[in-house]
């Protein structure tokens, strides 16, 4: 475990090495735009906030993971006339609980925790709601969660390679 995660490590100082802050967000970018294949890119905000500012590692991954979450959006709006004939019910009833209590603060929640969001962008999409409000909230989440992941690897690396026996 702990040549895998020095591997890592590596592997994530050349790329910041030869990319920086336009590695990081590529690389946030690409993971929340795949939905099929999910690819995990906290590790790397983490492990990449040790080495790089923290709060520009933030920006980067929180921008380019907002951004990437347009995709699962933009399938919810394409898809809206099939998930409405499939999922007509549900549907009418997720509009309504929407309508009522709001999907903003939901979209950020969601944005702003390691869970998966696509759903929720799928959704917004099927149901029309603001591309533009979408973006602010999905991008409010992802900079939470992402100078979270970066100021914890800028304050918690040593820590972590000492549980696997490093440092």
């Amino acid at each position: 475990m702990v040549s895998l995660l020095s591997q890592f490590m590596a592997w994530g100082n050349s790329v910041v090495k030869d990319w920086g802050y336009l590695g990081i967000f590529a690389i946030s970018l690409v993971s929340s735009a795949s939905i099929v294949l999910p690819v995990p890119y906290f590790a790397f905000v983490f492990a990449t906030g040790t080495v790089l500012n923290p709060i520009l590692v933030g920006i980067a991954g929180g921008l380019g993971s907002a951004i990437g979450e347009l995709t699962g959006y933009a399938i919810g709006y394409g898809g809206k006339k099939a998930l409405s004939e499939k999922y007509e019910k549900l549907l009418g009833r997720t509009e309504k609980w929407v309508e009522k209590r709001g999907l903003f603060v939901v979209i950020i929640l969601f944005a702003a925790t390691p869970m998966p969001d696509d759903i929720v962008g799928v959704l917004g999409g099927a149901l029309g709601y603001s591309v533009k409000k979408f973006f602010i909230a999905s991008l409010i989440g992802k900079l939470a969660l992402n100078f979270a992941l970066a100021f914890g690897g800028f304050y918690g690396m040593a820590w972590v390679l000492s549980l696997f026996g490093g440092v």
